[in-house]
């Protein structure tokens, strides 16, 4: 267990944040002790950080399962400019680049694996993982594995099959920006999550707001926006 100057002080020095926010700090405490944990948390705030410091300061790498392509290259492209081994494996690489890219996993001290949820379904892939000393695994999008969510994919399953395989007890993470108490027990349930913790973030948020203002005429409505917009930038410009 980490004590928080400490992870505070890792914060700023990989990420450059200076403060946690929300409940990220308690997240990172779960997993430093090793204990499973869900996290809902708002597009936006700051999910990846919540496992990327504990994977940081544990022995071994830590696999992170995700369906979003672009989102796992921007993370790694982002990792790498920090210099903190990380790499991905998605479709269109063939077997022999696979296979090297696991053998950096393996031996050349990487400390993240991307993988999307198709190549867990791979055998000689998961055969691959077994040999790994993985830290943690974080399961993003982890609405994915619940039939009642709006984006269930079947692939998600078999990521209980790939922790059953590496056979290791390693903590688990599952974390969503979307779930209702429906889908996230069927999370819980489908991922075997061990007397996991739990921590669900409000999605307020104070600097966006919504607005009903009745309607005038075309020209009328762009002079008041363009009113609007003015006061705004003379307001950012003093400091507001």
């Amino acid at each position: 267990m980490g004590n928080a100057q400490f992870l505070t002080e890792q914060l700023q020095k990989h990420f450059g944040f200076s403060r946690f926010k929300g409940d990220q700090e308690k997240v990172i405490q779960c997993l430093m002790d090793g204990n499973d944990t869900f996290v809902l948390m708002p597009t936006g705030g700051g999910k990846s950080v919540c496992y990327q410091i504990p994977a940081l300061l544990k022995d071994g790498i830590c696999i992170v399962v995700s369906p979003l392509i672009a989102l796992m290259s921007d993370q790694v492209a982002q990792l790498k400019t920090k210099g903190i081994k990380a790499v991905q494996i998605t479709g269109g690489k063939s077997v022999d680049e696979i296979s090297t890219l696991l053998d950096n996993c393996s031996y050349g001290n990487y400390k993240f694996l991307y993988l999307s949820p198709e190549r867990i379904q791979q055998e000689w892939i998961v055969e691959r993982l077994k040999t790994m000393q993985v830290s943690m695994v974080a399961v993003d999008e982890a609405h994915c594995v619940s039939q009642w969510g709006h984006d269930f994919r079947p692939e998600y399953r078999r990521i209980r099959l790939m922790l059953d395989a590496i056979g290791e007890r390693i903590p688990v993470v599952a974390l969503t920006a979307t779930a209702t108490p429906k889908v996230q027990s069927d999370i819980v349930k489908n991922l075997n999550m061990e007397a996991h913790n739990t921590f669900i973030s409000s999605f307020n948020r104070d600097n966006l707001y919504y607005e009903v203002s009745p309607k005038g005429s075309k020209a009328q409505t762009m002079k008041d926006l363009i009113s609007f917009v003015n006061k705004r930038k003379a307001f950012l410009s003093k400091g507001g």
